[in-house]
């Protein structure tokens, strides 16, 4: 069985805002939290995860301190700042009424 599930276009930025919104974290514990939380159906790739973090960086939806991980190693550490909250609002809404529009033509008869 091909567990490999591609992410809809756009909704990379959304994953990453909404998983920093629980807390700051480095980029490993990102994706680290997004396969746990969607029970291994997503896998964010190095090659995907460190340059949308980029983009949000320069967007400003997200910044980011070098700290001290808790296996002693220096990390990258991301958080929202206020214009990523508002921007994960505005991409939640989108997104919502998407996927009842998808449901809707999906269980059409």
């Amino acid at each position: 069985m091909n567990t490999k599930t591609d992410l809809l276009p756009g909704t990379l930025d959304l994953l990453l805002l909404k998983t920093l919104s629980l807390e700051p974290m480095h980029g490993y514990g990102i994706a680290l939290r997004i396969k746990q939380i969607s029970k291994d159906v997503l896998n964010i790739e190095e090659g995907s995860l460190y340059p949308a973090l980029q983009r949000l960086l320069l967007k400003d939806w997200v910044k980011a301190e070098w700290r001290q991980t808790e296996n002693n190693r220096r990390a990258r550490y991301y958080r929202l700042t206020a214009a990523g909250r508002k921007q994960l609002e505005t991409q939640s809404e989108n997104f919502d009424r998407l996927i009842g529009a998808i449901a809707r033509v999906m269980e059409a008869v």
